[in-house]
Parts: structure tokens; sequence; C-alpha cells
């Protein structure tokens, strides 16, 4: 099998803080092309460096099987978070320190695509059509990312029949858990306005501050579901309340907050935003919601027990099949084909010092090549 270690350290050692571009997509297309993949990259976005808008690089790579074969596809992003300050070497210097790989981007998700090029080295062109759909923008605004990736897939007559995303999913140990969903997500940004004016004189003023206080309390309150058989309950979350008020004997004029909700499939975000809206309205505010992805899930069939086949094959372990956690970009994906995420332990992801376990990397190779493999040949009309 191809040297997982070296390819982790060649992609860590390119720098990509969302949204990435240039070097790692280098470093990723110098590694997939050898093994006959045809490799084709392009931008989204147009705006200022730091905004939303700002030029986001994506790259599918195919290598195309025979006539009427499976297509099965690895999903993921080589954008990173911001390292930040105190680590033990340069988070860009990949370095190996016992029996761990240190770097950004280590666990979440360089290490997840090294084993995917590794693996499909491993994998004889004969046996389907295998493809990269990898993007640089997953742990930014998500805009430009692998929404462009499917629409260009679209337009290029590419479908894919089984996705699999190398998100860490792994908890405790490599293969204890593999994901089969996950919730929805949104977030709504509350308003209401007052009349600004003097603490002593309230009759000369309507103090916007009670009708935020109300909005928020009957937000609170709620009780979205009890959870379901594969989703925990939906939560509802009051992230920021803001007033900017710096006088002390001043009713403001306006008062702000946001909530977010992660949400089962008893919701969407149109019926919560809906919901939300209704009762800040009551109270005279007003409710804008930003709704990031539905909750989605990919019933357990053959996929899912191919992959649990697999990842028991490599480590002994029956992973635990789960849709809990955050987002990713499989809300995406998934309406393209049947998606499961599976990766590494998540212990150190987005953390100082994130690291990978040498020996995880070599057994993910393994796992991801028995998968491809066993997808290619997989009757899909099971699922």
């Amino acid at each position: 099998m191809s040297d997982v270690l070296d390819l982790a350290k060649r992609l860590i050692a390119a720098p990509s803080v969302t949204p990435a571009t240039g070097a790692v997509f280098d470093a990723l297309e110098a590694m997939l092309a050898p093994l006959g993949f045809a490799v084709h990259r392009f931008a989204r976005g147009e705006g200022a460096e730091g905004s939303d808008e700002a030029p986001v690089e994506n790259l599918f790579a195919i290598r195309v099987g025979p006539a009427g074969s499976k297509h099965f596809a690895f999903a993921g992003h080589l954008d990173v978070v911001p390292a930040g300050d105190g680590w033990a070497s340069d988070p860009f210097e990949p370095q190996v320190r016992g029996e761990l790989l240190h770097g950004r981007g280590a666990v979440d998700m360089k290490g997840a695509i090294a084993a995917m090029v590794a693996a499909v080295a491993e994998v004889p062109a004969e046996a389907g059509t295998i493809s990269f759909i990898i993007t640089g923008d997953e742990e930014g605004p998500a805009l430009h990312g692998t929404r462009a990736l499917i629409d260009y897939m679209a337009e290029a007559g590419h479908q894919p029949d089984l996705c699999l995303v190398g998100e860490p999913t792994s908890v405790h140990r490599l293969g204890d858990m593999v994901k089969i969903g996950r919730r929805g997500s949104v977030n709504i940004y509350i308003d209401v306005e007052g009349t600004q004016g003097h603490v002593a004189y309230p009759h000369l003023a309507d103090n916007p501050l009670p009708k935020l206080v109300a909005i928020l309390a009957e937000l609170d309150s709620l009780t979205l579901d009890t959870g379901t058989s594969w989703f925990q309950p939906s939560n509802l979350e009051i992230t920021e309340i803001a007033v900017g008020n710096k006088a002390t004997n001043v009713i403001p004029a306006a008062g702000s907050a946001r909530i977010s909700i992660r949400f089962n499939d008893l919701h969407t975000g149109k019926s919560l935003s809906e919901r939300v809206m209704a009762i800040a309205a009551k109270h005279g505010g007003k409710a804008r919601p930003v709704i990031s992805g539905e909750p989605f899930l990919t019933e357990p069939g053959a996929f899912s027990k191919l992959v649990s086949r697999a990842v028991e094959a490599e480590t002994g372990i029956a992973p635990e099949l789960s849709t809990t956690g955050g987002t990713s970009d499989a809300r995406f994906l998934r309406s393209v084909c049947p998606v499961i995420e599976f990766g590494l332990c998540n212990a150190t992801m987005h953390k100082r010092d994130e690291a990978v376990a040498l020996q995880d990397l070599e057994v993910l190779a393994r796992i991801y090549a028995r998968i491809a493999r066993e997808a290619l040949a997989l009757d899909t009309t099971e699922q």
C-alpha cells in the first residue's frame, strides 16, 4: 500500500486555512494523477479575502472504469480551521512524535484524504469508477464548496452510486462509530425595535428589551420533540444577546439576539423558522432565519452493512451506527446518492497539537480499500 504517512505529511505541509486554495490542491493532484485520475479544479467566489464570497478552490478527480460499472465516490475537504497559538511545533510542519503524527488537519481531515489516496492505489481500475469530491470550503461558510462540486458533477454527467465522506467519526478508538445521518441546522436572528429615551421618562420611550426577553423566554421554554428511532431530540439554544448600550440612564432603541436549532427529521428548517417568526412577531419582533442544512438519514441497509463489515474486518470492532454530532457536507451530498461518513478519531480535531495515531492511518487506508472494492461490486438496487 502507498505510504499513507508520507501522503498525510505532504498535505499537512501545505497550509490551507479555510478557504483553501493553491498548494494543498497541487499536492493532492500530484498524488492522484499518477494513479490514472483525471483531475478537474475550479474556483468559485469573487469577493474580498475574509468575506463569505472569497474565492474557494474545489477538486473533482475521476478514474473511469469499464462501461456500465458502478461509480463510488470519496468526499472530503482540504481546508482547516486556524491553528491558533501554543503548539509544541509548527502546525504546518508535520512532525512524528512517538506513535503520533502532529499537524493541523492530521485528523480533520487530511489524514483521511491521504488514506483515501492510499486505498485507491490498491483498487484495480477495472473494478469500476472511483472519484474524489474535495472542497476547500467546509470549515467556512460552505457556500462555494461541495454545492458547487455537485453542480459540476451534474453538468459533467458524473453520478456516483454511493459516497463515503471521511469526516472523523470515531470517538474512543478507530472504528467505533459510523455516521448514517445528521441533524439539520438553522440559525435565526431576532431583532426588536423600540424608541430610545431617558430611563427617568419611560413614557416618552419604548423599551425593546422586555419584548426581546419575552421572545427568548417563550423560545427557551419550547420542547421541540423527544427524539426518534435514529435521532436525538432537537435542541434550541440562545447563542447571542446584543444591545450595545453604553449608558446606564438610556433606554435603548433596539435589541437583538441569535438562536441556533439543531433538529431531527420531525422538522424542516422552514417549519421551525416559521414557528420562531410567529413567536417573535407576537411580541413585536422580527426573525430572520438562515438554514444551513436539513436532516438526513441513509437508512441502514446494504451500504451501512458493507461499511461495518470493512471496519470490523480490520479493527475487530462492530461500529455503532449514529446520527449524532454537528453538520457536515454530507448534508449536500445526500441529494446525489446514499452517503455515509466514516473516519479517524475526533478527540483532537480543531484542537492545539492535533494528532493522529500512525497505526490508525494505516488501518483506515485498508478499511477504505475494502469499502471501495465492495461498493463497486455492490448491487445498488439493494439500497
